[in-house]
């Protein structure tokens, strides 16, 4: 069983920055920050390979975000910078087998980016 808890989540203005954490119990395989926007479908941010140390990250956050991990805390991060209005969504972490299907979600915070 996985639990994930994820945090950081808040108001800031445009071409600002904040840090998202999630903390990971249980074994993972591939971990991912995933976001949905009010009315729109869920867009893939970032992911990693766990045994690999891959990271991959979406065409619209390439450049500005960055995800890293710490095993000592069992949590990784995703560090935003630079950010717009349109970051503006809920941000999940997720644990799946691959980045391609999630088992496990977390709550999700909310990142709400003003103009």
């Amino acid at each position: 069983q996985v639990q994930l808890v994820e945090s950081g989540g808040g108001l800031v203005q445009g071409g600002g920055s904040l840090r998202l954490s999630c903390l990971v119990s249980g074994h993972t395989y591939a971990v991912a920050w995933l976001r949905q926007a009010s009315g729109k479908e869920r867009e893939f941010v970032a992911g990693i390979l766990w045994n690999y140390g891959t990271i991959y990250y979406g065409d619209s956050v390439k450049g500005r975000f960055t995800m890293s991990r710490d095993d000592a805390k069992n949590t990784v991060y995703l560090q935003m910078n630079s950010l717009k209005p349109e970051d503006t969504a809920i941000y999940y972490c997720a644990v799946g087998h691959n980045l391609d299907e999630y088992e496990y979600w977390g709550q999700g915070t909310q990142v709400t980016v003003s103009s």
